[in-house]
C-alpha cells in the first residue's frame, strides 16, 4: 500500500494486486475504488501507465513490488518459429510437371472407358454416357492447357491435372509474378452460360455450384503451399469456359475470375505479388506429388 498525493490536493492510497490469466502475469496499481492507474508485467518488468496523474507514485510502488516478487523478472524471449515440414527430394515418380492437360481424365478413360459395343449402343439410343462427359472434359482441358502454356514466355509456371487428397483434381495451376491461380475448366459446347456469385446456369438449367467449388479448391491449394512456404501465398480461383456460344457474368462479389479459353491471356501482365524466387519456391512445392497428401 502506498499513499500518494493526487492532483486534486488529497492523499490517495494505491493498492497492488496480482493478476494471472490467459498466459499473462501482471501487478496492477489500483485506487481505493478499484480503478487501475497502471500495471507491470512480472516476467518482463515493463510498466504501463493508465492514468498520468499518478504516474510517478504508480511506478514507484510497482517497481518496489517487482523487486520483492518471489519470481525473477526475465527478459521476454521471442517465441520459437514453428519448424516447417520438409519435402523429400523430388523423384521422377513424384514430379507433376510432366503431367499433360487432362492427365487424370485420360487415365480414367484408359482404365474405365467403354469397349467396342457401348459406343454403338449409346449412338443408336442417342443416350449420353459418363465417358462422353470425360471426353468433353479432356478436350476442354487440352484447349485451356494450350492457352496457359503460352504464358510461360511471360515468366509464368504452369502445371496440369494436379491431384489433391480424396480424389480431388485441380485442372490447371498457374504460378507467376501475379500470384497463383487455381483454374477449373468447364466445356459446354455451343451452350449459353450464366455466372452468378455462387452458381452457374447452362442454357437456363439447374444451378451448378461451380463458383463455390472453385473457391474451395483454391483454399485447399493455399493450405498445401503455405504448409511448405515461409510466406503468404494468395491463390485466386478461376473458371474457364470452353466452346460456349454465350458467356454472361452477373457476379457482384468477383471472388472468382471468369474467362473464355482465349481470355486467359489477360493473366499474363499481372505482377507485384510474388518475387522470382518465391515463384520458384511455390512451383517446387506445387509440382511435388507428396506435398498434397494432407490437403
Amino acid at each position: 500500500m502506498l499513499r500518494a498525493e493526487s492532483g486534486r490536493g488529497g492523499l490517495v492510497e494505491l493498492k497492488v494486486t496480482r493478476w494471472k490469466r490467459y498466459g499473462h502475469d501482471r501487478l496492477y496499481a489500483n485506487l481505493p475504488d478499484g480503478t487501475s492507474v497502471g500495471w507491470a508485467d512480472v516476467r518482463t518488468g515493463d510498466i504501463t501507465v493508465l492514468v498520468a496523474e499518478y504516474r510517478d507514485d504508480m511506478i514507484a510502488v510497482l517497481a518496489h513490488h517487482l523487486r520483492d516478487s518471489p519470481e525473477p523478472v526475465l527478459p521476454q524471449e521471442a517465441p520459437e518459429a514453428e519448424a516447417r515440414p520438409m519435402l523429400p527430394p523430388l523423384t521422377p515418380a513424384d514430379d507433376l510437371s510432366t503431367n499433360r492437360p487432362g492427365e487424370s481424365l485420360r487415365d480414367l478413360l484408359d482404365k474405365s472407358g467403354p469397349g467396342l459395343i457401348e459406343p454403338v449402343v449409346s449412338w443408336i439410343l442417342r443416350r449420353p454416357t459418363e465417358w462422353d462427359s470425360w471426353r468433353k472434359g479432356l478436350a476442354g482441358e487440352r484447349r485451356v492447357g494450350a492457352e496457359l502454356n503460352r504464358l510461360e514466355r511471360h515468366g509464368w509456371r504452369v502445371l496440369h491435372s494436379i491431384p489433391l487428397a480424396n480424389q480431388v483434381d485441380i485442372d490447371h495451376l498457374l504460378i507467376g509474378p501475379g500470384g497463383v491461380f487455381s483454374i477449373n475448366t468447364k466445356h459446354h459446347h455451343k451452350r449459353a452460360v450464366w455466372v452468378g456469385d455462387d452458381s452457374v446456369k447452362v442454357d437456363h438449367g439447374k444451378p451448378a455450384p461451380y463458383a463455390r467449388k472453385s473457391r474451395a479448391e483454391a483454399n485447399r491449394v493455399v493450405r498445401v503451399l503455405e504448409r511448405y512456404c515461409d510466406f503468404s501465398v494468395p491463390v485466386e480461383p478461376v473458371l474457364v469456359f470452353v466452346g460456349v456460344s454465350e458467356l454472361k457474368v452477373v457476379a457482384t462479389q468477383l471472388s472468382v475470375r471468369v474467362y473464355e479459353e482465349r481470355q486467359v491471356a489477360a493473366l499474363a501482365p499481372l505482377s507485384g505479388v510474388l518475387t522470382a524466387d518465391q515463384v520458384e519456391q511455390v512451383y517446387s512445392v506445387a509440382r511435388h506429388r507428396q506435398a498434397r497428401a494432407r490437403a
